[in-house]
């Protein structure tokens, strides 16, 4: 049971990171005129940067919750 959540908590570490790194690329290649759009809504790329930055902090959760539970089988172990 421990190599099983040892390998989840290690997939879900990669995803937070992929999410990671793909917000921060959406952000950068935000063009000022995209910042500075009149429009009401927002742009495409905002939509993505608050998408991928929801990911990354479902994925951090889910990293936490495995890291408790290691912690509270190795306190009864």
């Amino acid at each position: 049971m421990n190599t099983l959540l040892v390998i989840a908590l290690i997939l879900a570490m990669g995803a937070t990171l992929f999410a990671l790194i793909r917000g921060i690329i959406a952000f950068l290649q935000a063009t000022k005129e995209q910042l500075n759009s009149p429009e009401g809504g927002p742009s495409p790329s905002s939509l993505k940067q608050n998408r991928m930055m929801m990911n990354r902090i479902l994925f951090q959760a889910v990293a936490v919750i495995i890291v408790a539970l290691l912690l509270l089988m190795k306190g009864h172990g």
